[in-house]
């Protein structure tokens, strides 16, 4: 049998590419702006929404957005507490994100699972969680081509951003907010504790092979899509988490990418 006469596959397989489409999307945002580490926060968070999502009867998936989307806000009202600590409030968040996480699993029901959503499952995904991937995916996408040159000013240089009259502040609300939608709606397939590394890992790679901003953000994306398809691959085949099969294919990659290119980048 091919492995797409699998339903379950054939679905798993739709989600994981709607994900690397996107997720590399937001990755060269955070990547280039140095803030990669908030998807790590936000990752963390996760957690503790599908917790929660496991002990009220919800969608796992939907409390895993619900508190990605808690949580970057948080982030953002921390950061205008503390201008002059704005790392601080990531941290603060992720602490937080694991704290919950932690007394939450302990009052999850029955013989349900948070190890589903650590490493990401290819058996798990449900019609519903599907669409909801998919409406994320399109929204990400319609976002980053529409304001595609705001995004890029907002990277390279805020001040000039607001001198053009770009709504920097708005702007950069949605880039966090999206970031949020991202990680939450990647908790099921890549996990929450690796689904941080699919938005750096193919920026890494594709910032070594580019020459501009933009051939960096096409190759993050075909980069990303990469790795997911031989994670999903080798998951199915070798009976392997696609979180972490999704990661070692994309740091083996990254480190062949080094040796051949040096330091010609």
């Amino acid at each position: 049998m091919s492995i797409f006469d699998y339903d379950f596959i054939l679905k798993s397989f739709l989600a994981g590419l709607l994900i690397a489409l996107s997720i590399p999307l937001i990755g060269t945002i955070m990547v280039c702006r140095k803030s990669s580490n908030l998807g790590d926060a936000l990752s963390h968070s996760s957690l503790a929404g599908v917790a929660f999502g496991l002990i009220i009867g919800i969608n796992p998936v939907i409390g895993s957005i619900i508190s990605c989307l808690i949580a970057s806000l948080f982030i953002d009202f921390l950061r205008k507490k503390f201008p002059k600590n704005a790392d601080m409030a990531i941290a603060i968040v992720m602490s937080l994100g694991v704290g919950l996480a932690a007394v939450a699993s302990d009052f999850i029901p029955g013989s349900k699972s948070l190890n589903s959503f650590l490493f990401g499952s290819i058996a798990a995904i449900s019609n519903l969680e599907l669409l909801i991937i998919a409406l994320i995916t399109s929204f990400v996408i319609f976002f980053y081509i529409r304001y595609y040159t705001g995004i890029v000013y907002i990277i390279f240089d805020e001040k000039v951003a607001s001198l053009t009259g770009l709504p920097v502040r708005r702007l950069d609300f949605m880039i966090t907010l999206l970031t949020a939608l991202s990680v939450g709606m990647g908790s099921r397939i890549v996990g929450v504790l690796t689904i941080s590394s699919l938005m750096v890992l193919p920026v890494a790679g594709a910032i070594k092979i580019s020459a501009s901003f933009r051939k960096t953000v096409i190759n993050s994306v075909m980069l990303g899509v990469l790795y997911v398809i031989l994670g999903l691959l080798s998951s199915f085949y070798l009976s392997l988490k696609p979180g972490g099969s999704i990661v070692i294919i994309g740091v083996v990659t990254l480190i062949a990418i080094l040796m051949v290119k040096g330091d010609k980048n």
